[in-house]
């Protein structure tokens, strides 16, 4: 995890910029981990008996992420925290405090996402690290924003789905959460988003300051154009995907060999005649109940059981390969485990091989963009206070000062 990528020719975007982390789960060290990926020195400040997510985030539910026997490593722990660099560090007590400070005060970003209560109790809030270092960044995350009745209140991405609206975005009756950690990692692209403006904006103006974000407001910016669409209509726009009420060529079809095609094709009158002959519907469909746009959508259940059984003469591929051919816009519909395997996400290395030391050699994503003079990095979480003695020593304490801060309780 040095300045240059795996061949030595590219440097790292965010090479140079340190970042230090007081979070735990995923919305603020996700943030991090993302510009850890672009090649920022994150040094992840941990308590002394390490961040919950280490041994906390081995399931969700029905959901076991539990596949490893390493007593401090969780699956769910290492995506939110590859790349870094970690300190364990009492930041309680006094000589925490003044480890925490001495580190901030080599920092262009501080990040974290505890409670708003806990925050000015161990000194983590901006007026405090300003006055440390004035030209920080300094960024926090909450569940529900810095004003209100509910900013003080503890959040998670269920939460936040549900606050938000998103859980009935599925059209089901019932609260339909989306798994794993959608808005957390929604809220931490937005927060590498808003750190590199603010750093943008350090390099411009010559200022450091402070940025909010909260789990609710990324939901909400996710759902942009529902929530405007509400709030112009005075409607709820909440309805789920119902495959009667879409288009024909704005919907999904089930192929001969049980796999699913997914199609957008604008303006419909463009490729409909197309569509018609490639699925040898072109005499049905000069049916009046289907002869027009308007008749079909007057009549889509029927429309719809036809292409249904139209569609299941061939499988998926075959019938890619001649929609593709004939220049219509269709795609598979995929499994997780397909993506993980699917030549088009390796050859853009939206998913990437890595050799990991715990998981050994498995497949992730990449970060999804491609710099022409850049590129990125991927490298392990930190062990449970693996770089303590390297930090320390980089701040100017010596042997002796490490042992002793070591002895009394303050690093691991």
């Amino acid at each position: 995890m040095g300045l240059f990528d795996t061949d030595g020719t590219k440097p790292r975007p965010l090479a140079g910029v340190r970042v230090v982390e007081c979070g735990v789960w995923h919305a603020g060290p996700g943030g991090a981990a993302i510009l850890a990926d672009l090649g920022a020195e994150v040094i992840k400040v941990e308590s002394l008996d390490g961040e919950p997510e280490r041994t906390q985030g081995r399931s969700l539910g029905a959901r076991s992420f539990d596949g490893h026997d390493k007593p401090d490593w969780s699956l769910l722990f290492e995506i939110s925290n590859r790349n870094k660099k970690g300190i364990c560090l009492d930041v309680a007590s006094p000589d925490g405090r003044e480890v925490l400070q001495r580190l901030v005060g080599t920092a262009d970003v501080f990040i974290t996402n505890l409670r708003k209560d806990t925050v000015p109790k161990l000194g983590l809030d901006y007026d405090t690290l300003k006055a440390v270092n004035p030209r920080l960044v300094h960024a926090s995350i909450s569940g529900f924003g810095s004003s209100g009745a509910m900013s003080g209140y503890g959040g998670f991405d269920p939460m936040a789905q549900s606050v938000s609206g998103m859980v009935f975005l599925a059209g089901n009756p019932e609260p339909t959460v989306l798994q794993t950690f959608i808005v957390d990692q929604l809220a931490a692209i937005a927060l590498s988003h808003a750190i590199q403006t603010a750093l943008f904006v350090r390099e411009r103006h010559g200022y450091g300051q402070a940025l909010h974000l909260s789990l609710y407001s990324s939901a909400l910016w996710l759902l942009y154009c529902n929530v405007t669409a509400a709030g112009v209509l005075g409607t709820n726009p909440q309805a789920g995907w119902d495959r009667y009420a879409n288009p024909p060529l704005r919907n999904s079809y089930r192929c001969g060999d049980g796999k699913w095609l997914m199609c957008t094709n604008h303006p419909e009158h463009k490729y409909w005649d197309r569509f018609c002959a490639l699925t040898g519907l072109a005499e049905r469909m000069k049916d009046p109940k289907f002869a027009t746009a308007q008749a079909r959508k007057q009549n889509a259940r029927e429309l719809i059981d036809v292409l249904d059984e139209a569609m299941l003469a061939k499988g998926r591929d075959e019938w890619l390969a001649e929609f593709n051919r004939a220049g219509l816009l269709f795609c598979p519909v995929q499994t997780i485990e397909e993506v993980i395997h699917d030549p088009q996400a390796a050859a853009n290395r939206y998913v990437v091989d890595v050799d990991h030391p715990v998981m050994g050699k498995v497949r992730v994503p990449g970060y999804p963009v491609q710099f022409s003079a850049n590129d990125t990095c991927m490298g392990p979480a930190p062990e449970r206070g693996e770089h303590t003695a390297v930090i320390l020593e980089d701040l100017g304490y010596d042997a002796g000062a490490i042992a002793t801060l070591k002895a009394g309780g303050v690093t691991r």
